[in-house]
């Protein structure tokens, strides 16, 4: 373990964070957290056009809500910052005039017109597209008469001809690229603001960044950025390369596949401790075959070399499954609170509710949580104690209201239920026993044609707790409705 390792998050707040993106975040910061190290969140701002403050909050939030807490950012500054890349616009580019002026970098004016054209060329010719570096070696006469055309030039990086940039990842082992393949790149764009290969490794520096753990998909990127680092003097970090998440079918994660952001699934209702611990175990796997872990014990296990190179998969059912264990593992109370705002959407309750309303609805909340794999499902399951107008779901619940027994079991609870004195699920259970053996019917013949009756359904919680918190007046005004429903 090392109290000098340091690990960043750096989304670009241009919209919420992909569920991808959080789950690289989480392992960042379970690696820190194992190692007694340092996770720093920086923003990386310079797409000018779509980053936005509000993007940050969202990011924030979403992050917190997870759980997933930072000793460096934006929001509390420290050592090492500026957090925000249009901060340092000055620092990117003294590292640039530095690269110009020892020859590792050089000035560009390639108009976009002529780019498109080397690439259709060499896409025409089945060759991979790479600048041709007609720039490379400008006379200072050719440079001028750029200039003198109101060309703006790029700053491109000068790659080095016929090496091996080789680095060790820490997921994936030995990775290899040759120089020839990459062409010369641009590090700093005409308007000025740096291209992201740069800015990273400068920020990384700046920041003593120890270790880089991010998507497989900016592997591409590590030797252009290992070639930066050498140029500038700097040392690198260590490098790994998660893989990325897979929706159920195989292909990358996306909003085709239902719900790509975790604010998402916050607002739906699930739980911050469930979404951790599920994607933690997305291309992680922990020492045995436990699944339900807290987050301390994610963290004493949390290894990279126990990251798969395979792609994880995201399995909602999964999700749903360990969510609803969750919700099960919490307060009434809690779920409470998180139930009422989809209550109210639902226009089952008002905006206003008193702590009378409040008490009976967290009854209604224990009675239904075991059926939730999500909060907002709660509407679902809970509208029986909402609506009045009930009537049979389906075939076999209307089938149930039929036979002999049925206007003999329902007239004969009518009676009983407007004698009960006190409405509880004890004296509710204690009638229903009763009226059974009074009538000398099995239970289900009683059962069934009562609890369809009273929700419509032929599955549900217990029908004496159920009864007991619709209360005798309402029971008693379903069971009248009733034979109009049957006529």
């Amino acid at each position: 373990m090392s109290n000098n390792v340091r690990v960043r998050m750096a989304p670009s707040p241009t919209g919420p964070v992909h569920v991808g993106n959080i789950r690289t975040a989480l392992f960042n910061w379970l690696y820190a957290r194992n190692q007694g190290g340092s996770f720093i969140l920086r923003f990386e701002d310079t797409d000018i056009a779509r980053s936005k403050p509000e993007y940050e909050q969202i990011i924030i939030d979403e992050f917190k809500w997870l759980g997933l807490n930072w000793e460096e950012g934006p929001d509390c500054g420290g050592p090492y910052g500026p957090y925000r890349q249009t901060e340092k616009i000055a620092v990117y580019q003294q590292h640039a005039q530095k690269l110009l002026v020892n020859g590792w970098a050089y000035l560009c004016y390639c108009t976009m017109e002529e780019l498109e054209a080397e690439r259709e060329a060499a896409h025409a010719n089945g060759e991979v597209p790479r600048y041709s570096g007609r720039c490379r070696d400008l006379t200072p006469e050719q440079e001028e008469q750029y200039r003198r055309e109101g060309r703006r030039p790029a700053i491109r990086f000068r790659v080095p001809a016929g090496e091996k940039i080789v680095f060790d990842d820490m997921i994936r082992g030995r990775v290899e690229f040759d120089s020839d393949l990459l062409g010369d790149f641009v590090i700093v764009r005409p308007d000025g603001v740096p291209i992201y290969n740069f800015a990273v490794v400068i920020d990384d520096n700046d920041m003593k960044i120890t270790h880089v753990i991010r998507a497989e998909e900016h592997v591409s990127n590590t030797p252009r950025q290992i070639l930066i680092y050498r140029a500038l003097g700097f040392a690198l970090p260590q490098f790994a390369h998660v893989s990325m998440v897979l929706g159920a079918d195989r292909t990358k994660l996306s909003k085709r596949h239902g719900k790509a952001y975790v604010g998402q699934y916050r607002e739906d209702g699930y739980l911050p401790e469930a979404m951790l611990n599920f994607l933690a175990l997305i291309g992680w796997s922990p020492e045995g075959e436990q699944e339900i872990m807290s987050v301390e014990e994610i963290v004493r296990q949390f290894t990279l070399d126990r990251i798969a190179h395979n792609p994880g998969v995201f399995d909602i059912d999964k999700l749903n499954w360990m969510n609803g264990h969750y919700i099960q593992q919490s307060s009434d109370a809690r779920i409470t609170d998180l139930a009422i705002p989809h209550l109210q959407k639902a226009g089952f309750i008002g905006a206003a509710v008193s702590p009378e309303e409040r008490e009976w609805l967290q009854k209604v909340v224990s009675l239904v949580k075991e059926y939730l794999s999500y909060v907002g499902q709660i509407t679902e399951h809970a509208g029986i104690f909402f609506r009045d107008d009930i009537s049979p779901e389906n075939e076999a619940a209307a089938e149930a209201l039929q036979g002999e027994h049925v206007s003999l079991v329902l007239r004969t609870f009518t009676e009983k239920l407007a004698e009960l004195p006190l409405l509880n699920p004890e004296n509710v259970q204690a009638l229903l026993k009763g009226m059974t053996k009074e009538l000398g019917l099995g239970g289900k013949k009683v059962y069934m044609p009562l609890r369809v009756a009273l929700t419509g359904q032929v599955h549900g919680p217990e029908l004496n707790r159920v009864i007991a918190l619709l209360g005798k007046e309402r029971s008693l005004k379903r069971l009248h409705a009733l034979p109009r429903q049957m006529s």
